[in-house]
């Protein structure tokens, strides 16, 4: 079977080996497993990889570079009127070449590839939408069109779309799906420490403004101001980590919250085991990784209320929906910092996460990959 992916990945070449964002290929690798030959259309720039990237696992893939492009100013819009054509030839004759076409949305890419896919009506096709779905949140027009096209029958044929979340009046071309990224293997009994004498909490993911670093900060602030002995650990970089170490400097908080830069995947892991609380205070999620991944280690997850996470967190029963009211906020996670109220949410939250195994995961993909 000849396999196309169509995707927005920045990717780097090391050594004939292609690298990529680490969760987004440790998914394909295991799709990979089931396919004879790989085409990627993506963009390919001059970098090194770093600790948050990895390789594919694969020995056919033929790499299309093309460019990246965006319509967030009018020199980039002026620079994306040339570059358009000649990325839908290169995605029109991946897609013509290969047997399975796989898109990966939103993003720019993904939405040329909807356009380009309704060229191809009998070749089967499969969609991974990596982000929100739920119908009633405020998306960029871009994400919202590809949304509409993918659930469009008549321009969307053989096509399954992996969506997050369980939401009413879909296609039948959407499936509710998830991920995941601890093995069958690493189930373990959980045993999280004692609140007594401290109370850890963590935060992973990109210290940018959507994903709003800075209240998981407030949050731990707001707790320590009542007199509870908390730590706060995060885990990642980007454009907010400034901000983030100059507040925490100015405000005298060094000795309770810790900015960690990214980490591998083993160290994160430790971090998850030794903590209590999950907090991801995001504006918007596709499925937060970062708060199942917490869960499957115990972990009592404070989420905002965005696309599936509500069902994630069982609408209270296995963690805290943020209300993103800071008063509010610290006030129910106080609550929760009763030994026993914190053990049965975290038996809860682990319980159904350590359901969604990448062994299950896999089995699903090798499902759509036999139709």
């Amino acid at each position: 079977m000849k396999f196309a992916i169509i995707t927005n990945v920045n990717h780097v070449e090391d050594n004939g080996q292609f690298f990529g964002y680490a969760p987004y290929v440790r998914e394909m690798n295991i799709w990979f497993k089931y396919v004879d030959k790989t085409i990627i259309v993506a963009p390919l720039i001059k970098a090194n990889p770093t600790d948050i990237d990895i390789a594919y696992i694969h020995n056919q893939i033929e790499f299309r570079k093309v460019s990246d492009f965006s319509f967030i100013s009018f020199k980039n819009i002026l620079f994306s009127i040339v570059k358009i054509p000649v990325i839908l030839w290169s995605i029109f004759w991946a897609m013509k070449n290969a047997d399975h076409i796989h898109l990966r949305c939103p993003g720019n890419m993904g939405l040329l590839g909807c356009f380009v896919q309704i060229l191809f009506p009998g070749k089967i096709k499969t969609v991974k939408y990596a982000g929100n779905w739920d119908p009633q949140s405020k998306q960029p027009w871009t994400y919202k069109l590809q949304k509409r096209i993918l659930n469009n029958t008549f321009l969307t044929k053989n096509m399954t779309v992996l969506v997050y979340g369980d939401w009413n009046k879909q296609s039948k071309n959407i499936k509710p799906f998830f991920t995941a990224t601890y093995s069958e293997l690493e189930k373990i009994q959980i045993e999280k420490p004692s609140l007594d004498p401290i109370i850890k909490f963590i935060f992973v993911g990109s210290l940018v403004s959507g994903k709003n670093p800075m209240y998981a900060v407030n949050i731990v602030q707001g707790l320590a101001k009542k007199g509870k002995n908390v730590i706060l650990n995060l885990y990642g970089d980007g454009a907010e980590g400034n901000v983030l170490h100059q507040y925490i400097t100015n405000n005298k908080l060094d000795s309770i919250i810790f900015l960690n830069g990214n980490q591998t995947k083993e160290i994160v892991k430790t971090a998850y085991q030794e903590s209590h609380f999950v907090i991801l205070p995001s504006k918007s999620e596709g499925w937060p990784k970062a708060i199942a991944e917490g869960m499957f280690w115990g972990c009592v997850p404070a989420a905002t209320k965005v696309s599936c996470v509500p069902y994630m967190l069982d609408y209270g029963k296995r963690g805290i929906m943020l209300e993103m009211d800071l008063e509010k906020d610290v006030s129910q996670i106080n609550k929760v910092l009763n030994e026993n109220n914190f053990l049965e949410l975290s038996k809860n939250a682990a319980d159904w996460s350590q359901y969604y195994t990448t062994e299950i995961f896999e089995l699903e993909i090798k499902k759509l990959l036999q139709k």
